[in-house]
This record gives structure tokens, C-alpha cells and sequence, in this order.
């Protein structure tokens, strides 16, 4: 059965980012396939601009997550006063102008920004082909000695723990998903998030994702399909 690797993501506060929407940053309940892409990237030691590296590992990339612990959502807002000479940095390598007239430099530069705190989750992943340069073991030697800091979502997201979980042999993601034991804190059991075409649940549904990156362009596009489910402690499979 193929191999699995396994990734505990946990931090005080993490986020996982969706469409922003004016200046809105909001979140999603499970990491985006992108957000998966760019951390394994960012451990490699990656830059942007390498977008060929970036689109491929995202295209071998098989994964699913378990949500075990939701935690809370809370909200940071970000006020900075800026002059008609003032300009917001941005990670795009371009300076961030105030639009319009004189009178909006009279109100503060806002941003409200989502974050995810004391929240748990489990992440599966294999890639396809498996001998294809980087490897799963590339990935956890980059992962236990990245080339920068790491973070989960935004730079402040430090995670609290080593990412690296474990091997797991399963014949499909959600195969593995359901067959790690659960933590003792999550007697309810977990939500599960995975591929479409990597098995089923009884109950579950089946929807479509915008969460692959275009690493060329920057932006977010297409559609691809996943699944949704639940499991309770009692229905974890050996």
C-alpha cells in the first residue's frame, strides 16, 4: 500500500486563507492544497519566484486532513496611520499607495485579518510519481531542518511542535485518515477533508474546492473536487 506522510499542525495561532475580500483576510476550516505547497516550498528553500518547482510539487501533490480540534476563531485588527508620502509594504514586492482624495489619509490604513487559536489538525499526504524529485523523505529532512523559519498560513504562525507525525501505509487518504488512532481530546471524533476518488464515507458529501494557486500569476483558479465526512472514535478503522 502506498506510504503517507504525516503532519501535525498545531500553533497558538494559525490560518488558513481563503478569497480575501476587500480587506478582509477570512479563513477556511482546512488548509488549502496551496497553503500545503508553500510551506513544503518555503522548508526547501524555494524562492518565489521558482514557480515551475512550486506548480509541479502542488500538481503531485495527494492529501487529506483530520480536524480534531477546532479550537476558536478570533480576529486582528491592524491600524496604521499613513500620509499622502506613506506607503504599506506588501510581500509582493510592490508598495501598497492610499487610493482616492486628501480625506482618506484623515482615516487609518485598515486590515482585518482571521486566525484559527489552539486549533489541531492532522494532514495526510503521499506524491505521485513517488521516485520524482523531492521525495517524501526530501520533504521531512527539509521539514526537521528547514532552509527559513517556518510558519503555518501567515509569518506569525509559529508552530508550537516538530511537523513531521509518522509514516502511515494506507490504500488511499482517507483510508489513513480515519485509521490513525485519535487523540484522547477529541472523544467526539474529527471532520475530514480529502480528494475525490480516495475513498468514501457513509454520510459524507461531495463538493468543489478553489484552493490550487496559479505560482505564475499569483492568484487562485479552477475547481477541483473533494470530500467531506465525519467520524466518531468508536468508527476508526484498523
Amino acid at each position: 500500500m502506498p506510504r503517507h506522510l504525516l503532519l501535525r499542525l498545531e500553533a497558538p495561532l494559525m490560518a488558513f486563507g481563503r478569497e480575501t475580500i476587500d480587506n478582509f483576510g477570512i479563513i477556511r476550516d482546512f488548509p488549502a492544497l496551496s497553503m500545503i505547497t508553500g510551506l513544503l516550498a518555503n522548508a526547501l528553500g524555494w524562492r518565489r519566484e521558482e514557480t515551475g518547482k512550486h506548480d509541479r510539487l502542488q500538481e503531485r501533490l495527494v492529501l487529506g486532513a483530520r480536524l480534531e480540534r477546532p479550537g476558536t476563531r478570533l480576529q486582528d485588527n491592524q491600524n496604521a496611520r499613513l500620509s499622502k508620502d506613506d506607503k504599506g509594504w506588501t510581500t509582493k514586492g510592490k508598495p501598497e499607495e492610499r487610493a482616492g482624495g486628501a480625506g482618506t489619509y484623515e482615516s487609518p490604513h485598515r486590515r482585518f485579518r482571521d486566525y484559527h487559536a489552539d486549533l489541531s489538525m492532522l494532514v495526510a499526504l503521499r506524491l505521485e510519481p513517488t521516485d520524482e524529485p523531492p521525495t517524501l523523505d526530501d520533504l521531512i529532512a527539509a521539514l526537521d531542518h528547514p532552509a527559513r523559519p517556518l510558519f503555518i498560513g501567515r509569518k506569525p504562525c509559529l508552530p508550537s511542535r516538530r511537523l513531521f507525525a509518522g509514516w502511515h501505509e494506507g490504500e488511499s487518504v482517507s483510508h489513513v485518515l480515519r485509521s490513525v488512532p485519535l487523540p484522547n481530546d477529541s472523544p467526539e471524533g474529527a471532520r475530514l477533508q480529502w480528494p475525490d476518488g480516495e475513498g468514501t464515507l457513509p454520510g459524507d458529501r461531495a463538493l468543489d474546492l478553489c484552493d490550487e494557486r496559479n505560482w505564475t500569476s499569483g492568484v487562485h483558479g479552477g475547481w477541483r473536487p473533494i470530500r467531506e465526512g465525519r467520524i466518531r472514535a468508536e468508527e476508526e478503522s484498523a
